[in-house]
């Protein structure tokens, strides 16, 4: 008979195999991605990559600057509109929401962020497209903008659910109003956590694809106007790795390599922020 507390010790063992295990199995799919995407697209990162815009069809060389600044254009504008609504919307969640308005608001955003982006980037199209007549890249901001909004609005709520509550009562003791004690007190001891959303949101739009589809369209030059198609990384990587020339092919693994290393630095700041709160 095997005593109790031996038995005890191969089931703990046999449990930390098992998670071990499973920690691999995990971890194994996510390496060999990253490893093939740098085996493939480090070859092609030099400074013509970061500074030239593609080459025609066929010809060689070329960069992919102007989907890497239309990016970043987009992000830019997608956060100016998400992330206000989305933090301001938390804070009426949580410091003055309790109606059932606010149950329909929460419902919402749960809903929302369930959605397909490729159906967002269609519900963008039919309402700001056709009636402008044209792609833009304020049409693939708003896209991009109602992907990060839920995600902001959800994370910065439950961030400022974990201020203590003696903390605004001993702001409202002191004779400081609502308004004030929300800004100054809730919202600057959850500003780690409501950073840490806000990186996850950007991580989560960076590399989106299928809204910028119906929306920005895309761009072989450059374009700064909200009102143009715009250059993305993504959609060049889409385009590119779709065509039958070698050197687009070379160009869009290096493009994934930049993309895959944006994403990746976001989330481990995402997770310092969240770690050091």
């Amino acid at each position: 008979m095997i005593s109790y507390r031996l038995r005890r010790k191969l089931l703990n063992l046999l449990m930390t195999l098992g998670m071990l295990t499973a920690t691999l199995l995990v971890l194994t799919p996510l390496g060999l991605i990253f490893f093939h995407i740098l085996k493939m697209g480090f070859s092609s990162i030099n400074l013509d990559f970061f500074t030239q815009i593609p080459k025609p069809p066929g010809e060689a060389g070329g960069g992919m600057a102007n989907g890497i600044v239309g990016s970043g254009l987009l992000i830019a504008t997608a956060s100016l509109i998400g992330l206000p609504l989305g933090i301001f919307g938390a804070v009426y969640l949580s410091e003055y929401g309790s109606s059932r308005f606010s149950s329909l608001i929460r419902f919402s955003a749960d809903v929302l962020s369930g959605i397909p982006s490729i159906i967002t980037g269609m519900v963008v199209y039919g309402l700001l497209v056709v009636p402008m007549k044209g792609f833009s890249a304020l049409a693939g901001a708003l896209a991009l903008a109602l992907i990060m909004l839920p995600i902001v609005l959800r994370t910065t709520e439950e961030q400022l659910k974990m201020v203590p509550m003696t903390l605004r009562e001993a702001s409202l003791a002191l004779g400081v109003p609502l308004w004030r004690t929300t800004l100054k007190v809730t919202l600057k001891s959850a500003l780690k956590g409501i950073i840490t959303g806000v990186l996850l949101a950007v991580a989560r739009v960076a590399g989106e694809t299928a809204p910028l589809l119906f929306t920005a369209l895309g761009n072989m030059f450059w374009s700064h106007k909200l009102n143009e198609p715009i250059a993305a990384l993504p959609l060049q990587i889409f385009n590119f790795a779709i065509s039958p020339y070698d050197d687009w092919h070379r160009l869009a693994w290096g493009g994934a390599l930049v993309l895959v290393t944006l994403m990746f630095t976001l989330s481990l700041l995402a997770r310092w922020f969240g770690r050091t709160r």
